[in-house]
């Protein structure tokens, strides 16, 4: 692949499949790449070469459909165009490969977690044929990303293996057919027929696995027994030996376990402490602070803020109380069957008395077991205070929007109404944004936080938080919402296909899409009745994000018709508005509480009341047929779409930020945007010297998110600038990087990146390379020629004894100088002065400048005119600042530099016959003219055939000879700018503009120029191409 494609050693082909490209009709049998970063196609038939390289960071849309035209075909979008594949062998293997790849490219958009291969994943038993490492390791991630969703499990589980088997329930008197599971720390297993059984059981809780008897009617079977005395028997096992001995491994290195475990061939092992997650450093064991913020005593820490501030049940509310009890009872008995705890059996019974409402004493354990955070708290003990001790004090960004939103958190809820409440939530959203500063906080966190507040101590809730945050809601919270802006088109989309004439109607008015961001980010918590809404989370933690869509779909579907009679947005925010206001909890025993938003939007005849459990039935029954994994396949085609369309604002945003500092057009700065993102992304995974997370940082405005360093701006600074100087561009790319990093971080944004094309100076808002006329151009180049500290010296004319020069070259000095600045010998000013190594580095960066220039010439003879008058106007300069002191070895118009110069000039080889080979000259020749020192020369001396190089670069000075340049010896830009200004061939050159979206185009094509081309016999389809 890397030889079809130009790639570097760095780019991992994944696997690669026979397919055919369409153009029009006509479609192109070749071979389809799938490599880490780029999508490649290559085919080669009849003589005729098509190749295709598309990254996976500017896919748009990626989609498996069939049609007349493209029969069982991949369409992959760009913003630009569009690619149909089709004619695979395996469609449905291609199609999930690429959907991973473009999920790891949108991740990299995302946050700039670009992709690493796992390191530790098992060799294959046997060798896979046309199986890549990375094929295998990314279909292990898929199965590991299923495994944990599928039983909430946390993002460092890695699935082992999975084995058909059956699993005897004794609720029901019968063998459940379904696959075990087996993990680093769990044994799980869920049946064929959905909801009908699933099981967890940590290997923690783990204290007998044996082997029992086979025989005709159990055959293989496996007994597992945990701390809680339940016994859970499983059977028909094809390889129990084998799977008996993994999870004696496991459990060996498993801490925690009890010192009376037995297990099949194992042997006793000390048990190892649990590892925390990868987020922040905590305490190392025994070193337990003084708590000063949190302490296991406190009662937000033993109780949820409910039985707190719980106040006496009114009589009328008797019959609720009653049903209450009821409810307890039930979930009581279900318990005696089906067990208590993470080990419980989770059937069809279980989602029943979730639906039915969770008691308010029961809500806080049962959604932490729902949601897995039973387990990380389980295996995390004092990790919670030991976060909040590291937390607690210090001043971030993060903090000061906490702070701002704590008030607001629940305020009508007498809980949130003294320092209590609001202290345990401080410390909850505090230690959180510690724990994971990518997400930091957001607002609704807040919310969502204070209601799990209400039925949990504060480190369960914590543990909900973490839950919700990293696995239940993804990129929920971040701080461009994105997932929320993903879950709102999936349900755009399910609006489209359930109620396909609202969705039309609702799109007219822009409904869609300004309601469901609420829902979503606080799972109707601030649009809905408390009481009401917190059986939706109930729900919600149980079954997922499905419900939450089905109860949207539900409130859409029961004002369908007053929606579509609406003619504006407002008339139906309001109708909905209303609804929701009114949907009550008649089953509650808590104390009504207002809703805030109830009061401001009831009128004078309120809606009728809306039961919030017909309300979740209605759902059930109209849109229970949601499948979770349907909603993910959704949520992978809308992430596309909105992170591409995140990135399209953020390119908008960062355009309008500079536009009005810099002359080059919207346009012009979009694409050069595009280039200098393109940039960053590529050497993020193409071994950029730096780490991504140091370039990308999502809490900076977006026109500093974005940055390069050095060794990447010299690359679009040799393609994009225009003054093009062969082997010496290099150098004066650094140079410009230098000037342009201000912040001394060695890597510069993209408004810097213009400065450097568009703009001379930041701060002076003048234009450069591009825009700017001759004296700009010659100002920055000026400029690169200082020291990367460039010092200015402020002085006045009178330091100086102007008066008593009475040189010929002088007054020609000031002659040329007049229609440029005036000179008063009263006046202070600023006097930038370079010294004779920088202007000799100056006249070598003109001298490659020049080379490939039609006026060749011309130009070298100018410039050796002026740099001959430039070195004389320093040595006078040098005789009037020494003021008479005695001069230097050498006489008159002969300083040390000059004869520096002079002893390494450089010798052409003699002129060529006409029609020989232009290679005979290399970078430092100048076709047939002869190089000499102008320090040794006067006016009169250059002839046609001579021109001014000065000396080479510091590191081949010739020093053994003694050469030395000039300290004392200086010009300023007044007195360079005067002098070109001499020379109409140096004056055409830098008034001449350049047009930069020539320079756009080819920096585009580059990769396509750089690619190497094939011919038919070097074709090789194997692997080793990568």
């Amino acid at each position: 692949m890397r030889k079809l494609f130009g790639m570097p050693e760095e780019e991992k082909l994944v696997n690669y499949y026979p397919c055919s490209n369409w153009k029009g009709r006509v479609p192109r049998q070749g071979w389809i790449y799938l490599s880490v970063n780029h999508l490649c196609f290559y085919s080669f038939l009849l003589g005729k070469e098509v190749s295709l390289v598309v990254q996976w960071t500017d896919v748009t849309q990626l989609d498996k459909n069939a049609t007349l035209v493209f029969p069982e075909s991949i369409r992959v979008s760009t913003r630009d165009t569009e690619h149909f594949f089709s004619m695979f062998l395996n469609i449905n293997e291609t199609f999930k490969l690429m959907e991973q790849l473009a999920n790891i490219a949108m991740r990299q958009l995302l946050d700039n977690e670009s992709f690493s291969a796992d390191r530790s994943l098992p060799k294959p038993c046997k060798t896979l044929k046309n199986v890549s490492a990375l094929k295998r390791d990314l279909d292990a991630r898929a199965k590991n990303e299923r495994y944990r969703a599928l039983f909430r499990l946390t993002q460092d589980e890695r699935l082992d293996g999975h084995t058909d088997c059956t699993l005897w329930t004794p609720f029901a008197k019968m063998h459940v057919v379904g696959q075990m599971f087996v993990s680093n720390n769990y044994i799980c297993f869920a049946s064929r027929e959905e909801d009908l059984c699933q099981l967890i059981i940590p290997l923690r809780e783990v204290t007998i696995v044996e082997k029992a008897d086979s025989s005709s009617v159990l055959p293989s079977p496996l007994s597992i027994s945990t701390k809680n005395k339940m016994t859970f028997l499983f059977a028909n096992l094809k390889d129990r030996d084998f799977l008996v001995q993994r999870i004696s491994d496991f459990l060996q290195r498993t801490p925690d376990r009890p010192c009376g475990l037995i297990t099949q061939s194992e042997n006793p092992s000390p048990s190892t402490p649990p590892s925390l997650p990868p987020s922040p450093p905590v305490l190392g064991l025994g070193e337990m602070p003084q708590n000063q913020h949190y302490s296991p005593n406190l009662p937000t820490a033993k109780k949820g803020l409910l039985q707190i501030y719980q106040q006496d049940v009114p009589e009328e509310l008797g019959p609720k109380v009653t049903r209450e009890k009821m409810k307890e009872e039930s979930w009581n008995i279900h318990f005696f069957e089906f067990g208590r705890g993470v080990c419980m059996y989770r059937t069809s019974k279980s989602r029943e008395l979730v639906l039915n409402g969770i008691p308010e004493s029961l809500r806080g354990e049962l959604w932490l077991l729902f949601s897995g955070g039973q387990n990380e708290m389980a295996t995390h003990p004092g990790y919670y205070g030991s976060l909040v001790e590291q937390a607690m004090g210090k001043c971030t960004l993060a903090t000061e929007e906490i702070e701002r939103d704590l008030h607001r958190s629940m305020p009508e809820h007498h809980a949130f109404q003294n320092e209590m409440g609001i202290a345990a939530l401080r410390r909850v959203l505090t230690a959180y944004a510690y724990r994971n500063p990518s997400i930091g906080y957001c607002q609704a966190m807040n919310i969502v936080t204070s209601v799990l507040l209400l039925y949990c101590t504060e480190e369960e809730a914590f543990w909900l938080l973490v839950a919700l945050c990293e696995r239940m809601l993804p990129d929920y919270y971040n701080t461009r919402v994105v997932g929320a802006l993903v879950d709102q088109g999936v349900f755009e989309e399910l609006t489209r296909e359930c109620l396909p004439l609202l969705y039309e109607h609702m799109q007219d008015l822009g409904v869609i899409s300004t309601i469901s961001l609420s829902w979503f980010l606080t799972l109707f918590l601030s649009v809905m009745p408390f009481d009401s809404a917190v059986l939706l989370v109930d729900c919600f933690f149980y079954e997922g994000i499905k419900v939450i869509f089905q109860v949207a779909l539900a409130v859409l579907h029961a004002n369908m018709d007053q929606l579509l009679s609406c003619s504006d947005e407002g008339e139906a925010m309001t109708i909905l508005g209303r609804y929701l206001d009114n949907v009550v909890n008649k089953q509650t025993v808590s104390p009504p509480i207002p809703h805030l938003h109830a009061l401001l939007t009831s009128g004078n005849n309120p809606p009728p009341e809306i039961d919030v459990f017909e309300l979740i039935k209605a759902s059930y029954e109209k849109f229970g047929s949601l499948r979770a994994d349907v909603i993910e396949q959704m949520r992978f085609k809308q992430r596309l779409k909105v992170i591409q369309s995140l990135e399209d604002t953020a390119k908008r945003s960062v355009v309008r930020a500079i536009m009005t500092e810099s002359a080059f057009s919207i346009e012009e700065l979009e694409e050069l945007y595009v280039l200098f993102k393109a940039k960053h992304i590529m050497s993020c995974y193409w071994g950029a010297s730096s780490t991504a997370a140091e370039r990308h940082d999502p809490s900076l405005p977006y026109l500093e998110q974005y940055r390069i360093d050095s060794g990447q701006f010299t690359q679009l600074f040799s393609t994009l600038a225009p003054w093009s100087c062969g082997l010496h561009t290099n150098t004066l790319s650094s140079r410009l990087f230098r000037l342009l990093d201000q912040n001394k971080d060695s890597l510069i944004n993209f408004k810097e990146f213009v400065t450097g094309l568009s703009d001379e100076w930041m701060h002076l808002h003048h234009s450069g390379m591009y825009h700017g006329d001759m004296t700009e151009k010659l100002k920055l180049l000026y400029k690169l020629h200082l020291p990367p500290g460039m010092f200015t010296v402020t002085e006045t004319l009178l330091n100086r004894p102007w008066k008593e020069c009475n040189s010929v070259i002088l007054q020609c000095f000031f002659n040329l100088l007049e229609q440029n600045i005036s000179i008063k010998t009263t006046t202070h000013f600023c006097v930038v002065i370079q010294l004779q190594e920088q202007f000799i580095e100056m006249c070598k960066t003109l001298y490659n400048m020049f080379s490939e220039d039609p006026m060749e010439q011309e130009l070298y003879h100018g410039i050796a005119t002026v740099a001959s008058l430039l070195l004389r106007i320093g040595e006078v300069g040098k005789k009037f600042t020494n003021n008479g002191s005695q001069k230097t070895e050498g006489g008159s118009g002969q300083s040390l530099v000059s004869k520096a110069l002079a002893e390494a000039q450089l010798e052409t080889p003699p002129a060529t016959a006409a029609g020989s080979d232009e290679e005979a000259k290399d970078d430092t020749s100048v076709s047939s003219y002869s190089v000499v020192s102008a320090g040794s020369l006067q006016c009169e001396d250059i002839a046609d055939d001579t021109v001014l190089i000065g000396c080479a670069s510091g590191d081949v000075v010739d020093r053994r000879r003694g050469s030395v340049p000039d300290a004392d010896w200086s010009i300023t830009f007044e007195q360079v700018l005067a002098s070109f200004l001499t020379e109409t061939s140096l004056v055409d050159y830098f008034e001449k503009k350049h047009d930069i979206q020539s320079k756009i185009t080819a920096c585009k094509s580059l990769r396509a120029v750089e690619r190497q081309t094939s011919t038919s016999s070097d074709h090789d389809f194997s692997l080793n191409t990568h």
